[in-house]
């Protein structure tokens, strides 16, 4: 890991200049002005209630979509989601309820390789290379979250 992505996560936390590109990249991604892939999500914070947009990249395989953490289990909008019981609304041009159900670790794999192919900007985050054998994603998948979109009337699978 090295470079300007890295340094503007220190310590797996946002530093203020990326915090800003992080609110601009939100409003730029909710409107559709980015990759198809590339939404926002707003979530209640879990201590003010307020909503926070977190620019995102959804993953699609299997025919199922997900959301990868590319800081891992430091991210806030991890905790976030799991004190909202999941419910959150993505959106891309429009608003979308859904709720995020996470993955159990053996399935990760090839759910985080496809998010690397994805999300260029989370590649110097991750601990493997985006190229990688799903062994070594496999390594490394309990240390990434990874949430499952599901409809926000449906229940968990």
């Amino acid at each position: 890991m090295g470079g300007v992505m890295t340094w503007m996560y220190r310590g797996g936390r946002p530093s203020r200049p990326a915090r800003m590109l992080n609110a601009l990249a939100a409003w730029q991604y909710g409107l559709g002005l980015a990759p198809r892939h590339w939404m926002t999500m707003e979530v209640p914070g879990r201590r003010t209630g307020r909503t926070i947009s977190v620019p995102i990249v959804v993953a699609d395989h299997d025919g199922e979509r997900y959301v990868v953490s590319m800081l891992g289990e430091k991210a806030n909008w991890v905790a976030n989601v799991r004190a909202a019981g999941g419910r959150v609304v993505l959106r891309r041009r429009r608003r979308e309820p859904v709720r995020l159900v996470e993955v159990p670790v053996a399935q990760r794999p090839p759910i985080l390789r496809r998010h690397l192919a994805l999300a260029p900007g989370a590649r110097p985050h991750a601990p493997v290379d985006r190229h990688a054998p799903l062994d070594d994603f496999a390594r490394v998948a309990a240390g990434i979250p990874v949430f499952r979109i599901v409809a926000a009337e449906s229940s968990a699978r």
